[in-house]
């Protein structure tokens, strides 16, 4: 019985793994700077994004990528809507610049 209730704290502690946890509802496509255009700079932004209850984003991380791209991606995923869920939240997007 304490071996079950144990086991059901640590995974309610536990934060969620994966974006299949939480489907994103809405993208909002980056706006590719200018800059990186011109430089002809390509490539993906790796983000840890936190996702509140309502499925908001309350929180986001570079994690790689160029940071020229990284503060797009970030303003972009800011504006995305994930499914709601329970409580908040750690998801890792891929953001792709291609020109």
């Amino acid at each position: 019985m304490q071996a079950t209730a144990l086991a059901l704290m640590v995974t309610l502690a536990m934060p969620a793994r994966a974006a299949d946890e939480r489907a994103v509802k809405t993208r909002v496509p980056p706006v590719y700077p200018e800059i990186a255009r011109r430089m002809r700079i390509t490539g993906q932004v790796k983000l840890s994004v936190t996702v509140d209850a309502q499925g908001k984003v309350t929180d986001v991380q570079p994690l790689s990528g160029n940071h020229t791209l990284s503060t797009a991606a970030d303003d972009a995923v800011r504006k995305w809507r994930f499914e709601a869920g329970n409580g908040n939240a750690t998801v890792e997007v891929m953001v792709n610049f291609a020109l």
